[in-house]
């Protein structure tokens, strides 16, 4: 069980934004590139001034980026938006996205710059074989347990927690560590995915 299972809802909840989106000649690219802007600037922000106090903003912004990433998608395929740059743009910038958002991690009080490198080539590697799992069967995987969205979920619950709670920065290697296993673990499954359905494909 993902959050990428309970898209469908969101989406819902977004289309009257995504058709005035369109009336006003929003394209699916512009609503990509702004996600990675509001990352890029989030990241920048969170790197200059390093206290857990500004922590809070983790949890608004990586909400606001699902939003713009689930009406990148809705533009691109329900307004006839969709185009191979789109594509690029929209794996690339998830990729930029995750890096940058969690970099400032390493900064944070009793935090390992290793576990958090780690954990962010984990992050992209998850993505790598989603999309890998597609080049081989057609088929891009969101297998879980730790998504896109879920990886949000966690992150930016765990920024709430250490903008209230400075003190609980001292567990920070141990979610970095928990974070690394469930990537891992999403990583093999996305890869089993790409197997299993070659394999129904034969």
């Amino acid at each position: 069980m993902t959050l990428y299972q309970i898209k469908p809802v969101f989406q819902t909840l977004l289309r009257p934004l995504m058709f005035w989106l369109h009336r006003h000649r929003v394209t699916a690219n512009y609503i990509t590139l702004a996600a990675v802007a509001l990352s890029v600037l989030t990241s920048v922000t969170l790197l200059l001034f390093p206290n857990c106090e500004l922590l809070i903003l983790l949890p608004v912004v990586l909400f606001v980026r699902m939003a713009l990433n689930a009406l990148d998608g809705m533009l691109a395929r329900e307004c006839n938006q969709q185009s191979r740059l789109g594509a690029i743009l929209n794996e690339t910038g998830d990729v930029i996205s995750d890096i940058v958002l969690y970099l400032p991690f390493i900064l944070l009080p009793q935090s390992s710059t290793i576990l958090v490198l780690v954990m962010l080539f984990c992050s992209v590697m998850t993505e790598f074989c989603g999309v890998l799992a597609q080049v081989v069967n057609g088929i891009r995987s969101y297998a879980g347990p730790l998504g896109k969205s879920d990886r949000a979920l966690m992150f930016g619950a765990w920024g709430l927690l250490l903008s209230v709670w400075p003190h609980l920065a001292q567990w920070n290697n141990l979610v970095w560590g928990v974070a690394i296993i469930l990537l891992l673990w999403t990583v093999y499954n996305r890869c089993q995915d790409g197997l299993h359905n070659n394999e129904e494909a034969r």
